[in-house]
């Protein structure tokens, strides 16, 4: 079955470059499977269908690299990064029309995702973490070193594939380690183009990419030549990964779900606060992990804020990602598509529920849904207590300060949030009241190569970014060099 591209790329060259990365090396695989457009629900291309033969194989490469990888130090590993972030730069069109055919997000979201994705690259290159001197001396010394964790198996989801895939790739390979990377079989068609990039520039086993189903994921979680696990995905998954992965006592990341709320006090300026609630909600179609998932709003304003975002809904344009002027694409799959539809129609049959704008599937091919924004919802409504990760989000009011973060904390998320407001030390007080990794200030959804990301309570484990994300990927070692005892 051919692979289907639009016209502004070279075909000819994306199609060579869709195999698995093994060793530094194009490998074929026996079989293949389908990944679809969500715009039009037809084919996107075909990928392949790695087996647990090419699992070993990669792991025995990236093995085999490790001791040379980690002996190169922190300049030559940063200089191979930052080679490779200019290579994605150089290939930025090509990787973002096939990231708009197979995600289905709109061609200059798509464009930041590579832009954004090599800026932060570059920027981890940069991250060295040194010995730690805990004890100085000349006849004795106590010091922590750190040692690369070893051969890292990453599997990236399919919201944000290359640069989630891709972030847990550079934050391995400056702390030294190699890595086995397993893009979600929804959206693998990128990323593979991203590991042959890579062929050139990395050296053999070094960086490798195998796509395949969950059953490949779970394989990854098992083998014993992998000492880490890097996911990001639900928390059901994220369980299922950490049980796994502790049979072998490998190391893990899990970057997990989040239900995040956005709490708007009643002094905000409305005029400036509502286009980044807009967007912190629904870029990306609402599906991104830290997205604003519950807006909690102030009674005195409850009406004017949503009366505003409501107009911004109706002039978001929604459609193909390659039309001019959409600013928001498709549902990424079935699956999900339909998940936010039950929680939309089981939410307006509600007491009290109010559909302010959208609420049902737009007409034509493809996972289309519109911004959706729903008032009069109690707490305990489906949609306001699971994470939708789509383009749905109930409004809810609020009167008491200390109610509205007992009902913010209310959930088994804990992932991220933002408060509104023009007194920063109102909400200096709150945020550190909020049970979550990150908390935005008049803000939401921006994170930074510098700071932690991560996720409190069923959200997930560990950090992700800055020296604390690069710190997960090394083992700390204690070396004790007591004086010298005294004697001939």
């Amino acid at each position: 079955m051919p692979l289907i591209f639009p016209d502004t790329i070279d075909v000819a060259v994306a199609a060579t470059e869709l195999e698995n990365t093994i060793a530094g090396a194009s490998v074929p695989a026996v079989k293949k499977f389908a990944v679809l457009n969500p715009a039009t629900a037809e084919l996107a291309g075909m990928a392949p269908s790695a087996d647990i033969d090419d699992l070993d194989r990669a792991v025995t490469a990236a093995r085999a690299a490790l001791p040379m990888w980690s002996g190169l130090g922190h300049p030559a590993r940063a200089a191979t990064l930052k080679a490779y972030a200019g290579s994605l730069m150089a290939r930025a069109n090509d990787l973002a029309h096939v990231l708009t055919l197979e995600q289905g997000k709109d061609l200059n979201s798509a464009r930041m995702e590579i832009f954004v994705t090599a800026a932060w690259i570059d920027q981890f290159s940069q991250i060295d973490i040194k010995d730690q001197v805990l004890r100085p001396g000349v006849s004795g010394s106590l010091v922590v070193r750190h040692r690369p964790v070893g051969v890292v198996g990453a599997i990236a989801p399919w919201n944000v594939p290359i640069f989630l895939g891709l972030m847990k790739v550079a934050q391995a390979l400056i702390a030294g380690c190699t890595v086995v990377l397993k893009p979600s079989p929804y959206t693998p068609l990128t990323t593979l183009i991203a590991g042959a990039i890579g062929r050139d520039i990395m050296p053999p086993g070094v960086f490798n990419v195998l796509s395949g189903g969950d059953e490949l994921g779970k394989a990854m979680t098992q083998h014993p030549g992998i000492d880490k696990i890097s996911f990001t995905g639900s928390i059901a998954t994220g369980k299922r990964v950490a049980e796994s992965a502790a049979r072998t006592m490998k190391r893990v990341t899990l970057e997990l779900g989040g239900n995040d709320a956005a709490i708007v006090l009643p002094d905000a300026d409305l005029d400036k606060i509502t286009p980044g609630i807009f967007f912190g909600a629904f870029s990306n179609a609402g599906q991104i992990c830290m997205a604003i998932k519950r807006l909690y709003v102030h009674a005195d304003i409850h009406d004017a804020l949503v009366e505003r975002l409501v107009d911004m809904a109706r002039r978001h344009p929604v459609g193909n990602g390659f039309e001019p002027g959409v600013a928001m694409g498709p549902i990424q799959n079935a699956a999900q598509y339909e998940r936010v539809r039950e929680l939309v129609d089981e939410a307006r049959q509600q007491d009290g529920a109010r559909v302010e704008v959208g609420g049902q599937p737009l007409e034509g091919p493809g996972f289309f849904y519109p911004p959706t924004i729903i008032t009069g919802l109690a707490d305990d409504v489906r949609l306001v207590r699971e994470e939708q990760f789509g383009p749905a989000l109930p409004v809810l009011s609020w009167t008491s300060e200390d109610d509205v973060v007992a009902r913010a904390n209310a959930t088994r998320y804990g992932l991220s949030a933002s408060i509104w407001t023009r007194d920063l030390a109102k909400a200096d007080d709150l945020s550190r009241r909020l049970e979550v990794g990150t908390v935005w200030v008049n803000a939401h959804g921006l994170p930074d190569p510098a700071a932690p990301f991560g996720g409190m309570k069923e959200s997930g484990l560990g950090r992700s970014f800055g020296t604390m994300g690069v710190e997960a990927y090394l083992e700390a070692q204690t070396i004790n060099i007591e004086p010298r005892p005294p004697g001939p």
